[in-house]
């Protein structure tokens, strides 16, 4: 289990700094969707980790 979740922050991460990355490289193209693809894999990802955790702690995986 705590592999999954260290993937997932991985991912979370990595997301970030690639948006970053699009954020600057992107700058002279206005109509480049790069940064908002980042953004929204970002936030699918941490939906995802916070259903995950959620679920492990209800059904005990997790102790408080």
């Amino acid at each position: 289990m705590k592999f999954i979740v260290l993937i997932l922050l991985a991912a979370v991460v990595v997301s970030l700094f690639s948006g970053l990355f699009f954020l600057v490289k992107d700058r002279d193209k206005p109509e480049s969707t790069r940064m908002l693809q980042s953004l929204k894999i970002r936030v699918g990802l941490s939906i995802t980790l916070i259903i995950f955790l959620v679920a492990a702690y209800s059904l005990g995986w997790l102790s408080p």
